[in-house]
């Protein structure tokens, strides 16, 4: 095994007469390199997009919400502190939440009406952090009578709301009355205004107390459903599993991956493609190992018939060609992925500014999973391997007595 490891390191090199050759392997070793550092940066930068949007998400929303087939539900305080039990679960909190119409001036648009639970919401949801103007407990207060509203900064923007105006909420299923169900409305005074980074919730969601959106809606002592954080997002469907067979049959939970499917679906099919993409330089660097080999094959013929004649078996031969491409591919992986991970590290330290008017982000995010990077290494090194067959077996293959003929 030592001589053909010897062999192989010394094909690479050329003599000084054929330096031409040694290029080839230059080019070969960055063809590789450039191929895994282009898939280590760019799946760095969707890992760091999507746990961008899912932080975003997690501050409006919470891990697992618990909700009834029966729709609004009380008691809710007994339901609540038998969650709390469970294995994982790190908070909850009771909420409130359905469609209204806020009435700015002339406009009415419809928005998302969440109900909070003051003193628990912020444990489950990142609210605090959001709010960039007011606080969550001026919710609490009435001010000349009229129970404070927070906002979303687009919506106020929009509309040209500012803190300390009042708006008009309506709800169209309103309450029930001896006329039957009526919409009901009420003033509310913008004591916060806040900002998830998600221009959707910005610009259509809006906070007031649990008690406030119980009396809005005619929801009596009655919730939507129950928020829940866990220690382990990745692990909410499992823990949501154990909250339904510990309420039983009339709830059910419904993690954050479930009501996002869609969008972290395109997000995960869009990872897998650019993987699939980007693999092909990693191929097109396989093609040339091929070729480069085919090409020293017929330029050390006179050796490998030589080798052959002095007892070198076929898996000799074999093996000194498969180790030369195999260290091509391997120097070019390990190239690549200091070049990828140096560009992930510049990236941090050195942030690359984005528009956040356009995109919400004020820098180009990473994230390095090593499970990305253990992948492209192995994918790497196995499509250099398996360039090699070809080459390596045609060498092993060389009829000596052809070979040294006209020699």
């Amino acid at each position: 095994m030592y001589f053909e490891l010897f062999l192989a390191l010394r094909y690479l090199k050329a003599k000084q007469k054929q330096a031409f050759i040694s290029i080839i392997s230059v080019i070969l070793v960055v063809g590789v390199m450039v191929g895994v550092m282009a898939l280590i940066v760019v799946l760095s930068v969707m890992n760091g997009f999507r746990a961008d949007l899912m932080s975003k998400i997690m501050n409006v929303n919470s891990h697992i919400q618990i909700k009834s087939y029966l729709g609004p539900f009380n008691n809710y305080n007994e339901t609540l502190e038998s969650v709390k039990k469970v294995e994982g679960v790190v908070a909850v909190t009771p909420s409130i939440s359905d469609q209204v119409f806020v009435t700015v001036g002339a406009n009415s648009p419809p928005a998302f009406f969440r109900g909070l639970d003051t003193k628990s919401a912020g444990s489950v949801m990142a609210i605090d952090y959001m709010i960039k103007d007011g606080g969550l407990s001026s919710l609490d207060e009435l001010y000349d009578g009229v129970p404070g509203i927070i906002i979303g900064s687009e919506l106020a923007k929009y509309y040209g709301v500012s803190l300390g105006d009042e708006i008009k909420v309506t709800a169209p299923q309103g309450k029930i009355t001896p006329l039957g169900r009526v919409p009901n409305s009420k003033q509310f005074k913008v004591t916060g205004l806040f900002s998830s980074g998600m221009y959707e919730y910005d610009l259509g969601m809006v906070f007031v107390s649990l008690k406030e959106a119980q009396d809005l809606l005619g929801y009596d002592d009655n919730v939507s459903y129950l928020e829940v954080k866990v220690d382990d997002p990745d692990r909410s469907d499992i823990i949501g599993e154990s909250i339904t067979k510990l309420l039983g049959y009339q709830f059910y939970a419904q993690d954050w991956k479930a009501s996002n499917k869609p969008l972290f679906s395109a997000i995960k099919i869009e990872k897998y493609t650019m993987f699939i993409i980007l693999a092909m330089i990693i191929l097109v660097g396989a093609l040339n190992i091929i070729s480069a080999l085919v090409m020293v094959v017929i330029e050390k013929s006179r050796e490998v018939a030589i080798l052959r004649a002095m007892g070198a078996t076929q898996k000799n031969i074999m093996h000194i060609f498969m180790l030369q491409g195999l260290f091509v591919g391997i120097a070019g992986t390990i190239g690549g992925l200091i070049s990828g991970l140096g560009i992930c590290w510049l990236i941090k330290k050195i942030p690359i500014s984005l528009p956040s008017s356009v995109y919400y982000l004020d820098r180009l995010p990473v994230r390095v999973e090593g499970i990305d990077v253990l992948v492209i290494t192995l994918s790497a090194v196995l499509i250099a391997f398996l360039a090699t067959i070809y080459p390596s077996r045609h060498a092993s293959r060389m009829n000596p007595v052809e070979a040294l003929r006209y020699e």
